[in-house]
């Protein structure tokens, strides 16, 4: 398995997230879009309206290199940042091929390469004292 446990929790909790692409001249685009993870194929899958016409579904059919952030503030006194990030490779799933895995309709589908917690838990640790939890995939 890719995410800990504590990762797979706060993901399920976390309903937005931010998915940057990049486009066709290299500049990145970054939209916030609702995810859920996928236990049989270990990934992201992000769905919505009018997926298949929209600029990061086109992104990564011509490209598939993104990055994908879910984050919150949970405290602001004391200071409290929470956070998973996810960097790899996707997939542009049309309908057909969403349908013929399983999915409601077009589909992006990031595969982690890499993945970067920071926050999730030791709520008692000092803020400062904190570390990341950085891994390839």
């Amino acid at each position: 398995m890719s995410f800990t446990e504590q990762e797979l929790d706060y993901l399920a909790s976390q309903r937005i997230g931010r998915l940057a692409t990049v486009q066709p001249g290299g500049t990145l685009q970054v939209s916030p879009v609702g995810f859920h993870y996928n236990p049989d194929t270990s990934t992201i899958d992000i769905q919505g309206y009018n997926m298949a016409a929209s600029r990061k579904f086109r992104n990564v059919a011509d490209n598939g290199k993104v990055a994908f952030v879910v984050d919150d503030v949970p405290s602001v006194d004391p200071w409290r940042v929470r956070c998973v990030e996810i960097r790899g490779r996707a997939e542009a799933l049309d309908a057909d091929a969403a349908q013929a895995n399983g999915l409601g309709g077009p589909t992006i589908r990031i595969r982690p390469e890499r993945i970067i917690s920071f926050g999730l838990g030791a709520t008692d640790q000092d803020v400062h004292q904190l570390v990341s939890n950085a891994r390839d995939v």
